[in-house]
């Protein structure tokens, strides 16, 4: 089956190249480095006795971000850390924050065998890590060539990729072979990769590493100051948008208005999933006459009805200014739904639409917590939202629930350091 893959790769890449490149230029920063996309990693120095190369692959903000305590720990246990990531904005977070941790930052190659030959060879690691879906036949089939062992920590399989693979098994067996521990984030992920194939003593669910997030809290003078910052009022309520996609932010927009129809002092946050979106997102909010600050342009002059936050890694400083905070990409036609993770972990009361598929086990849970609301469509999210920002009541029982599933979901992280650790011990 690999060899099919290798004969099919290049003339898909033709075919899906362009559409790839438009839109890395639209969202901007993959030119630095961009050599790494076909292996040509810097060479690095000789291998030290004793401290063990671990390539890790995060693929974007939230993995990088997730996998900091893991690097951390990693580096004091003495490894050291060739750190990889997809998006440009994963790799600027990672340069701004593991840097110092890391031997090296870099882009993960294009899964074609000459560029993830030439990236294996370069890299020359003892282990290697990759995060939730991140699972390439090429680059674990170099691992198998070279003994190398693989770990899949947060493994995870959406709907559409377990329909996919339970469809078309041969892809599933190229997808999960070389992988030597799949570290599922939760029972449901774990029942599914036994259905693909995937021997039950090779996977242990460790939970989801994301849901160990320890986010720096702002007091009452640090939260005053990011306000003004960005325009808004020192008074009144905040509406928040995570990670937004088109569409999702004219609901909140409307949302925005029927609240303050209903006589309620009350701004609206904006954090788009793609901050290149932001002149579309300008342009919707001027057409409905409102007053805005793009993060991106500095301080806001005055205040203003709509903060839009078009910066890279700043969602959990700045969702600690909402009382209410929808989660993006979940209102139809949308269906994959972006992380409640962080809303949850700042213990702030949570909206989101039907479409949360990548995120599933989660929402449930939350749900069923009495920490998260489910909005049919924009109507119902103006409506709820509304509700909720004159209701202090139940948004604080909605805030307990979502404390309360954080504390009980707590420990991923240790028990995923415990498989890696062991896996290094036998390397030695």
């Amino acid at each position: 089956m690999l060899w099919l893959y290798r004969l099919l790769f290049i003339p898909a890449l033709v075919v899906l190249g362009p559409g790839y490149l438009r839109r890395m230029r639209r969202r901007g920063g993959y030119r630095a480095d961009f050599a790494h996309r076909f292996g040509r990693h810097p060479q690095l120095p000789a291998k030290k006795k004793g401290r063990p190369r671990i390539w890790l692959q995060a693929v974007s903000v939230g993995e990088m971000l997730a996998v900091g305590p893991v690097i951390e720990a990693l580096r004091q246990d003495g490894a050291e850390i060739y750190l990889t990531t997809t998006t440009s904005t994963g790799y600027r977070l990672a340069n701004d924050r593991y840097r110092g941790l890391t031997m090296g930052v870099g882009y993960f190659p294009i899964d074609w065998w000459p560029f993830a030959a030439t990236a294996w060879r370069r890299i020359a690691p003892d282990l290697v890590i990759l995060t939730e879906g991140e699972r390439w036949p090429e680059h674990l089939q170099q691992a198998m060539n070279r003994g190398v062992p693989v770990l899949c920590i947060n493994a995870r399989l959406s709907d559409r990729s377990f329909a996919r693979m339970r469809w078309f098994r041969p892809a599933a067996r190229l997808l999960v072979r070389g992988i030597t521990r799949l570290l599922p984030g939760s029972a449901e992920d774990a029942a599914r990769f036994v259905q693909l194939g995937v021997p039950e003593e090779r996977i242990q669910a460790t939970g989801n590493i994301k849901l160990d997030v320890q986010i720096p809290r702002l007091d009452a003078a640090a939260q005053a100051q990011l306000r003004r910052e960005l325009g808004l009022p020192a008074g009144g309520a905040v509406l928040a948008g995570s990670s937004t996609w088109p569409g999702e932010e004219a609901a909140l927009i409307a949302a925005l208005q029927e609240a303050r129809a209903g006589g309620q002092a009350v701004s609206l946050l904006l954090v788009p999933r793609h901050a290149e979106r932001r002149l579309e997102i300008a342009r919707l909010i001027q057409a409905a006459g409102l007053r805005f600050h793009l993060r991106s342009h500095g301080a806001a002059p005055g205040e203003v009805d709509v903060a839009v936050g078009d910066t890279t890694g700043e969602l959990r400083k700045l969702a600690q200014l909402a009382d209410v905070i929808f989660v993006g990409k979940s209102l139809p036609p949308h269906t994959a739904g972006q992380t409640p993770v962080e809303a949850a972990a700042l213990e702030k009361p949570i909206l989101f639409g039907p479409g949360m598929s990548n995120f599933r086990v989660i929402a449930q849970d939350l749900i069923a917590r009495g920490a998260a609301r489910v909005v049919a469509d924009p109507a119902a999210l103006a409506r709820t939202a509304a509700q909720l920002l004159r209701a202090g009541v139940e948004r604080q029982a909605l805030a307990a629930g979502a404390a309360q599933w954080r504390r009980d979901n707590a420990g991923a992280v240790e028990r995923t350091l415990a498989v890696i650790r062991d896996e290094l011990q036998r390397l030695t």
